[in-house]
């Protein structure tokens, strides 16, 4: 086996480390331009792993594909700051609102348009939504082989992959056939750090949209270079049926938000002694904190 092709599912997510009291909408939607964004922590973990069949099959291609707003195409640039060849962002107004169903339906057509390919690989989770279900779905809306919470991936022979999982309890070793999808748990290696040459090579990668915010100058670097051009891909590029995406095609809806915010009122220092400690529990139910 000399090459593979593997898409790599990435996303921007909203800082949850500085979470405001205007963090969502009246809506129950993200208020994403409240917060700061980076790249989906895990997604990073699957990035590494497709870097690193790439380390052992140099002539692979590894693409990497995000759905979100204009300014989710600095996470494209970043994964190719770090090894990948190249990236394309999915973005539409119809795609607001999307839950993991409506996402993973978007994603699966975006997929489809760049078959054919050995595998899928997406981070175990989001950090703005927790819920692990959009990888999962897109590997059932494509009818792929999928294999989750994946640590390692082992080796690739003839069309079949061996990948370590790590589980609560253990291990496990599986085999699967290609193509397949896998998602990786936030215990695999993490991803390596920008490299200075690709950085220098594509720090000008934009998207159309956002060359036609640039000068003439730009716009003719990027005419006489086509690999510093990031594609951007609408509903009608993917060919998806507008009543399956944002909002109305998203059965998933957020009836209430409480905005939790801890403050310190009096504290207690409490020592080993068994005396305090029991005082420590008898609290902590009291304050249905826990039991």
């Amino acid at each position: 086996m000399k090459s593979l092709k593997i898409i790599v599912l990435a996303k921007q997510v909203p800082d949850t480390r500085n979470v405001g009291k205007d963090a969502m909408k009246a809506d129950g939607t993200v208020n994403r331009g409240a917060l700061a964004a980076i790249f989906n922590p895990e997604d990073l973990n699957a990035l590494e792993q497709a870097l690193r069949i790439k380390d052992r099959y140099p002539e692979s291609e590894i693409v990497i594909l995000t759905m979100g707003p204009g300014r989710a195409a600095e996470i494209i640039r970043e994964a190719i700051y770090r090894g990948a060849d190249k990236g394309y962002l999915l973005t539409d107004r119809k795609f607001a609102g999307s839950d993991t169903l409506a996402t993973s339906y978007a994603l699966s057509m975006a997929i489809r348009k760049m078959e054919p390919y050995a595998m899928v690989i997406a981070g175990r989770q989001a950090i703005d939504g927790d819920t692990a279900q959009v990888g999962p779905q897109v590997a059932e809306k494509l009818g792929l082989p999928q294999v989750t919470y994946v640590e390692e991936i082992q080796e690739i022979t003839n069309n079949k992959i061996v990948i370590k999982r790590r589980l609560e309890r253990g291990v496990e070793i599986v085999k699967s056939s290609l193509p397949l999808l896998i998602t990786v748990h936030n215990s695999a290696p993490a991803c390596r750090p920008r490299h200075a040459k690709r950085l220098m090579k594509f720090k000008h990668a934009q998207t159309v949209t956002e060359m036609q915010d640039n000068s003439e100058d730009y716009i003719s670097l990027q005419q006489d270079r086509p690999y510093l051009r990031i594609e951007e891909w609408s509903v009608d590029d993917v060919k998806a049926d507008d009543s399956m995406l944002g909002l109305s095609g998203s059965p998933t809806k957020v009836k209430k938000i409480d905005n939790v915010v801890f403050k310190a009122k009096e504290s207690k220092v409490l020592t080993a002694q068994n005396v305090d400690i029991e005082w420590l529990v008898k609290e902590l139910i009291t304050n249905n904190t826990i039991g």
